[in-house]
């Protein structure tokens, strides 16, 4: 497959989403759609260093394909990142941005025939934003969709809100946000990391199972920082599943 051309974006709303992330609403002028799957990723080049490479910086869209030639990326500012540095430091609004996409192959099945889990951590639940409204938007067949979400504090909790209200709107969505240094004074929430949830949801679902090959049909998106999804490749596994049936997407720079 070809790769898709170098464009110019124009960024045309910045937000906070927390103390230490931003959404970045990108413009691309010079289509009046900006087509993507949901899911998929764009590489930024920004001027941070003399070789071409160590310029290129990829961010998952967290917006959801809506016939728009406008699209958003969730951005958390890493206090050595060259490139988040920039991006929080150096453009506004108005600013211009050269960017490549869209691009990956971490996307949705073409139909959802078995139980959906969506790990993640940080920035992590920006693809699964997308294919989750997209789900909705669209009123795509699903089976469960568990959208478990990690973070340390409830300050470092991302679209929580919007998070809520789309399980109430949507079908068999479950939201399980999870904390792992903080409690959650009443509100609906976990405590802990993300594996102990859908290790204990397999469980109970596989519990009357006797082999390895009657377990219940499960796809596994992980997306997030790779000591998270290392773990999450072997817990699963443990629990009978095939390495075929995790998809990841693995966060870094």
């Amino acid at each position: 497959m070809a790769l898709e051309p170098w464009r110019t974006g124009t960024v045309i709303r910045i937000e906070d989403e927390t103390y230490n992330t931003k959404r970045y609403f990108i413009k691309v002028n010079e289509l009046e759609t900006f087509n993507f799957k949901a899911g998929q990723f764009v590489t930024l080049d920004l001027p941070i260093h003399e070789q071409i490479n160590k310029r290129w910086r990829s961010y998952s869209i967290a917006s959801w394909p809506e016939n728009s030639n406008v699209f958003e990326l969730l951005v958390v500012l890493m206090k050595e990142g060259a490139g988040t540095n920039y991006l929080f430091n150096e453009i506004k609004t108005g600013s211009e941005l050269s960017f490549r996409g869209p691009q990956g192959i971490f996307t949705l099945p073409p139909i959802i025939d078995k139980d959906l889990f969506f790990i993640c951590t940080g920035t992590g639940i920006a693809p699964f934003r997308s294919m989750l409204n997209y789900i909705q938007l669209h009123n795509i067949s699903h089976k469960n969709l568990y959208l478990i979400f990690g973070c340390r504090t409830k300050k470092d909790l991302l679209y929580y809100e919007e998070m809520k209200l789309l399980e109430t709107k949507m079908h068999n969505l479950i939201y399980m946000p999870t904390l792992s240094r903080e409690g959650w004074d009443g509100e609906k929430g976990f405590t802990g990391y993300v594996h102990s949830l859908y290790e204990e949801i397999c469980k109970k679902n596989n519990e009357a199972c006797e082999d390895l090959n009657n377990l219940k049909p499960a796809s596994f998106y992980l997306c997030g920082w790779k000591a998270m999804i290392d773990d999450a490749r072997k817990k699963i596994t443990e629990l009978g599943y095939d390495r075929k049936s995790i998809h990841l997407e693995l966060y870094g720079q």
